[in-house]
């Protein structure tokens, strides 16, 4: 596993984390603990995100301040390098 997808993978983890604090919170409105945790693992991700977008260009098309078509260069998610 390269670094590309080392990074991808901890972005998928602090994300998937935050969707699940959030549901937690849906019915422990008030645990101020989860909430926190939930604003740590936000601002986590979005350094992440940071991250991987000034080394390898953006996650998604809606990056305003990129190229319109960056996010589309390769390698695309089934240009495996081990298969050559």
């Amino acid at each position: 596993m390269n670094e590309r997808e080392r990074l991808l993978k901890r972005i998928a983890a602090i994300d998937f984390a935050m969707i699940e604090l959030h549901l937690y919170m849906d019915s422990h409105p008030n645990d101020k603990e989860a909430a926190a945790k939930t604003d740590e693992y936000a601002v986590k991700s979005r350094a992440l995100r940071k991250e991987f977008e000034d080394k390898y260009g953006p996650l998604t098309s809606m990056q305003m301040e990129a190229n319109r078509w960056a996010w589309i260069s390769d390698p695309w998610p089934w240009d495996n390098e081990e298969e050559g």
